[in-house]
């Protein structure tokens, strides 16, 4: 782990005696510091760190990582031109709800990330302006270092994101709950109900309410108009 960083760096911004005026935490366990990479090209430095996962990490009412679990990083960090080129793999175990049947789901996840972390003046080193205008445009998509440091959580959100299942299931063969009653039929495979003759529902509601004779009339009635409908 990078010892936290106290503005006196022999790779310290080349303007001397600034004040630090940013506003990343160094004691956050997701700001990085590149300071030791010196802004030299080519320069690498790989770190492994283990975090207390973030609130909201994953996909809201369906899947995440719950808040405080261990989160496993490996980063790979590469001084360029313009920055800090950092590539890296989370690692942590999510939990939520199986879209079928609701039974608790938990998988092992593995979220791979990479962005660009620019140098604020990366456009006044070297660089004409109108190759600076020219790049303007792709520039937009980096993050700039503040004071050599970055936030990874942002980008730590994305890549989880992504790598979550929209639609996560306790299995690949899941046979999710009755429509009817409810019943999880995973546990209850030979679980049905009998289809009723929507036809005769109401006649057979009513002759609940009727005694022998009168149910043997509506038996008689009933096997007259099936016959009926035979011819």
């Amino acid at each position: 782990m990078l010892p936290a960083y106290s503005g006196s760096s022999p790779h310290d911004d080349p303007k001397a005696g600034r004040t630090l005026s940013t506003r990343l935490d160094h004691r956050n366990p997701l700001v990085f510091d590149t300071h030791e990479l010196g802004r030299r090209p080519g320069a690498l430095q790989r770190i492994s760190r283990t975090v207390d996962a973030p609130r909201d990490l994953g996909v809201a009412g369906v899947i995440g990582v719950p808040e405080g679990a261990p989160v496993e990083i490996e980063l790979r960090l590469e001084s360029v031109m313009e920055g800090v080129l950092v590539t890296g793999t989370a690692r942590a175990s999510a939990e939520g709800e199986c879209v079928r049947c609701l039974e608790p789901v938990e998988l092992e996840l593995d979220a791979d990330f990479q962005e660009m972390f620019s140098y604020p003046d990366s456009d006044d080193r070297g660089r004409s302006k109108a190759v600076a205008d020219d790049e303007a445009e792709d520039d937009e998509s980096m993050i700039p270092l503040e004071d050599g440091m970055f936030d990874l959580e942002p980008v730590l959100r994305d890549a989880v994101v992504l790598a979550l299942p929209m639609q996560p299931v306790c299995r690949e063969g899941c046979a999710g709950l009755c429509a009817e009653c409810g019943t999880n039929l995973n546990e209850n495979p030979d679980h049905h109900h009998d289809a009723v003759d929507i036809r005769w529902a109401a006649l057979q509601g009513l002759a609940g309410s009727l005694g022998t004779d009168e149910k043997d009339n509506m038996s008689d009635a009933a096997s007259g108009v099936d016959e009926k409908q035979e011819k």
